[in-house]
């Protein structure tokens, strides 16, 4: 029986395809542990093991199913969803090796990067602008302001002018972003008029964005409430009426109710 079951292993370790497959090692590690404890031997003399009883194991934990230990990387380009030049990122070894590291997306946290990408980090705040480079969220800001379009009711007095600090509240009020004074820009020419003009927003001193603007005559807020609220009430009162079986509402017609016959008619 065990010459026959070595021949036919012989023969299958004769094909390159099988001796590839057994020279694969596994992907994963078993922790495991003796059933029966070996005991105590005496000093300078190897433990005595029996055959049968201390080759019986317990699964202590499959390596499998534990949570994966992430990679850590450094980016040196700007990934989505990931994050930006210089900063650190928790991935997954796959596509650590296989996308970042393979593509130059990213390197190791050595000591030498760690300090390279703190120097530039540095220069960054501090450097001349000719060697900055803009930040992520910097990069987004500017992407999202190219986006928006700011609407700014005119203010009801003779003497009003579009300034600055009135469009600075603007874009946190209906963009929620914080706009510094110093870094919008306004057109030379005074804004008084109605109708559609632009600013510059600079981010972090190096990119800037144009946002168109519109200066809209004024309105009272109380009015425009309450045009909302008789339109919603409107659309509330469209919502609740059930329609019939082609997809139209139709009024309800009165039946009259059928006369019941006298006495008198009866016996007629």
């Amino acid at each position: 029986m065990w010459g026959s079951g070595r021949r036919v292993l012989q023969e299958l370790l004769a094909h390159a395809s099988a001796r590839r497959f057994s020279g694969t090692p596994a992907q994963r590690t078993v922790v495991v542990e003796r059933w029966w404890q070996v005991p105590l031997s005496k000093v300078g003399s190897p433990p005595r093991l029996y055959p049968r009883r201390h080759r019986v194991y317990r699964l202590v934990e499959d390596t499998k199913h534990a949570p994966k230990e992430k990679m850590e990387l450094i980016l040196t380009q700007t990934v989505p969803k990931l994050g930006g030049r210089g900063d650190t990122v928790f991935v997954r070894k796959s596509v650590g090796r296989n996308k970042l590291l393979a593509e130059g997306l990213a390197v190791y946290p050595s000591p030498e990067n760690k300090k390279l990408f703190a120097e530039e980090l540095r220069l960054l705040y501090e450097g001349r602008p000719e060697d900055r480079t803009q930040t992520r969220t910097g990069q987004m800001t500017v992407e999202f302001l190219k986006r928006c379009k700011l609407n700014i009711r005119q203010m009801p007095s003779e003497d009003f002018q579009l300034t600055k600090e009135v469009v600075c509240r603007q874009f946190l009020k209906q963009l929620g972003v914080v706009v510094p004074p110093g870094a919008l820009t306004l057109p030379l020419e005074p804004i008084k008029e109605l109708g559609d003009y632009w600013c510059d927003v600079t981010v972090n001193g190096l990119d800037t964005a144009r946002v168109p603007m519109a200066l809209l005559p004024y309105e009272d807020p109380s009015a425009a409430s309450q045009r909302e609220l008789k339109a919603r009430r409107g659309s509330a009162e469209e919502e609740e009426v059930p329609p019939d079986s082609e997809g139209q509402t139709r009024p309800v017609q009165d039946v009259a109710e059928p006369l019941t016959e006298g006495p008198d008619e009866r016996s007629k």
